[in-house]
């Protein structure tokens, strides 16, 4: 790393606009949902018409009431599956690839996909009385239901979604082929697709429920927010508390992605909107560009476990678990605190290390007049956290949050909504959401698969046999396969798959359903840094023009507390408040914020001035004792941080010493 003094550069720093950054062609390379086509004329009309309508209905139905469920779905999925084959290429290149047109095939794609889901709408009456006994006519709706939505969640998630729900659809087929302890009865195509398509146990089950009511209000809120300019918000507060500290910009990516990824929910979204900016910062005092890339990805990244709004894998997990999304969140918030913490940490010893200042204060916003401009924006997000603490539905909350939102962005002619910002904010709504309701779609058939067959039992024993029944080894067995599944597919698709093959597993072993539940969800998300599909890390990179496996590299190694945390509050849920008393939770936060503090100077390699290696495994073995929550190991876990800050207090004093003696002796030789 450079060692850069900021003040050099201080004519550079803040007209950052100069350094131009084609984000949409970042996103289209790192984020399958961003891959889209842009044509002109009547198309864009038609597919900016089709988004604003899917928009307006689940807003409406947000406010005034849910439609009956596999209603409310087809209608959803009938939207999705029209506007992914508009706007969505067959291929990043070859045949479809061209983003300026609309192949006539993919129009032909978009109406069936429709049609074949407006069908259950049509003759839902007919479908009732005949349940269990489809016709003809409902074989062939429901096969070509099955086959778009595989191929339209290829189109935008990528393809390894798609090939997980064939091998499940595999085995429901080919069950009596299966080998010993996996074999089932097996099952006909016409059941299969009567299972996934005709009821509310496959293609339109809880995940695509989820997709189709409150987590489509909270993407429609954050572009929302997004349009009334909360994203430069959050940026310019962020310079004005950290931008002057040591290391400055750093802090800034980790306090403004941790704020934006609140409300995102997108690890590479929230790289490519707020590195566009933080990362340059970084690197024009001093950063290597590897590091500043993985500064951004891991502070994005953790956006997904940060409340209030999280990812929309966590309403999956409300709906899953039975329990209000309010409990999740503030159950999630300790542990995401530790996480952004430890990230904070790291940054400023690597900063400190290598004597990298903030940015020069008089080309800083203020705080009072950032928050005087702007502030008015965050009022219905504080509204959204009041009504969630209430107790009101995510639905009802998420609901009024647009309406504030709506009437926030009034307030000021700069952040007012004229009637093409509200229209582009309702159709950014609808494009975000495509993505999580093709995920839904395709996982649902997982879900689906595994009820009509039995498998989630059979691999929860199976996962529990191979840890032997030991909690521990069944924790980290389930952290390798979150990791591995985690790099092909989106948090929602991941933590479906998971919660249903995996989390039974470690709930008979007597870990708490929610603790169960978030420990794959937090494994999901540390997947978009972990190489070598580590999507997040290379979206940084790709910013920084850095290295994409060293980012990824240093992203692990900014996050690594991620890898610890969920270990903690599985064995003790105290973290997350779930059991024990108040004292315990402080205990339990102050002893995991000691350990952070001691892995991050340890893989670091400084914490008040550079460490020796005995230092660094002193740290190191501070950090693992700090993990296990118990009395003896956590006190010596403290006993050795403790010793090695003496030691480097004891060298600080002696070279402070030493320097003024120096000081000292030049002022008396002149004299």
């Amino acid at each position: 790393m450079d060692n850069i003094d900021g003040k050099n550069k201080s004519e550079d720093i803040i007209s950052l606009d100069e350094e131009k950054i084609d984000v949409q062609k970042l996103l289209e390379q790192y984020d399958s949902e961003s891959n889209v086509r842009r044509p002109t004329g009547y198309i864009a009309v038609i597919i900016s018409v089709i988004a604003i309508a899917m928009s307006l209905f689940h807003f409406y139905t947000g406010g005034f009431g849910l439609w009956l469920a596999l209603k409310q779905r087809a209608l959803h999925l009938a939207f999705a599956l029209a506007l992914i084959f508009l706007t969505y290429p067959t291929t990043k290149k070859g045949f479809g690839s061209d983003k300026a047109k609309v192949p006539f095939i993919d129009m032909v794609l978009a109406v069936l996909g429709a049609v074949s889901c407006i069908y259950l709408i049509v003759f839902y009456k007919e479908l009732v009385f005949r349940a269990g006994l489809p016709n003809n006519i409902d074989l062939i709706m429901g096969a070509i239901t099955i086959l778009l939505v595989l191929e339209a969640t290829r189109r935008a998630i990528g393809p390894e979604l798609p090939i997980v729900v064939i091998v499940f659809l595999l085995y429901a087929y080919l069950g009596p082929y299966m080998p010993g302890y996996f074999a089932h009865r097996g099952f006909s195509l016409n059941r299969i697709i009567e299972h996934l398509y005709m009821q509310t146990e496959g293609i339109f089950g809880i995940p695509l429920g989820v997709s189709s009511s409150f987590v489509y209000l909270f993407i429609l809120f954050g572009a929302v927010l997004n349009k009334t300019g909360m994203g430069k918000f959050f940026i310019d507060l962020s310079l004005a508390l950290a931008g002057h500290t040591t290391g400055g910009p750093a802090k800034v990516a980790v306090i403004a992605s941790g704020l934006m990824g609140s409300i995102s929910g997108s690890s590479v979204a929230n790289v490519v909107t707020t590195g566009s900016f933080t990362i340059p910062l970084m690197k024009s005092i001093g950063y290597n560009k590897d590091f500043a890339g993985a500064v951004e990805a891991a502070a994005s990244t953790g956006g997904q476990i940060m409340p209030p709004v999280m990812g929309a894998a966590a309403f999956v997990m409300s709906e899953f678990l039975n329990i209000p999304y309010i409990k999740i969140a503030i159950a999630a918030v300790i542990p995401a605190i530790i996480y952004y913490v430890a990230v904070m940490i790291t940054v400023h010893l690597e900063a400190c290390k290598y004597n990298l200042t903030g940015l020069p204060r008089e080309r800083l916003p203020k705080a009072k007049l950032v928050l005087k401009e702007k502030g008015h924006l965050i009022i219905p997000l504080i509204v959204l956290i009041y009504l969630l603490v209430r107790g009101f539905t995510p639905l009802f909350s998420s609901f009024w949050a647009i309406v504030l939102s709506l009437a926030a962005s009034m307030v000021k002619k700069e952040t007012r909504l004229d009637l093409k910002g509200f229209l582009g904010a309702f159709e950014d709504g609808a494009r975000g959401a495509l993505g999580v309701a093709a995920a839904c779609a395709s996982a649902g058939m997982v879900v689906g698969v595994v009820t009509l067959t039995g498998f989630g039992l059979k691999i929860a024993s199976s996962v529990v046999a191979l840890g032997r029944g030991n909690v521990i080894l069944t924790l980290f067995f389930t952290m390798i396969a979150s990791i591995l599944l985690g790099m092909g597919l989106p948090t929602t698709a991941k933590y479906i798959v998971l919660s249903i093959m995996a989390a039974p597993a470690l709930i008979r072993l007597g870990v708490l359903p929610l603790a169960a539940h978030m420990f794959i969800l937090y494994f999901g998300v540390i997947a978009d840094l972990t190489p070598p599909v580590a999507v997040a890390a290379y979206a940084g990179a790709g910013i920084a023009g850095g290295n994409t496996m060293r980012t990824g590299f240093q992203a692990v190694r900014l996050a690594v507390a991620g890898f610890i945390i969920p270990f903690i509050f599985a064995i003790n849920p105290a973290l997350m408040g779930l059991e024990g008393t108040i004292f315990k939770t402080i205990q339990l936060s102050i002893t995991s914020i000691a350990g952070v503090l001691s892995l991050g100077a340890a893989t670091t390699g400084y914490l008040l001035v550079k460490t020796e290696l005995y230092e660094r495994i002193l740290l190191f073995i501070s950090a693992i004792l700090l993990i296990s929550p118990d009395t003896l190991t956590d006190s010596i876990g403290i006993l050795f941080l403790a010793v090695v800050i003496y030691i480097q207090y004891s060298k600080q004093k002696k070279r402070s010493q030493a320097g003024t003696e120096i000081k000292n002796d030049k002022i008396a030789s002149k004299k």
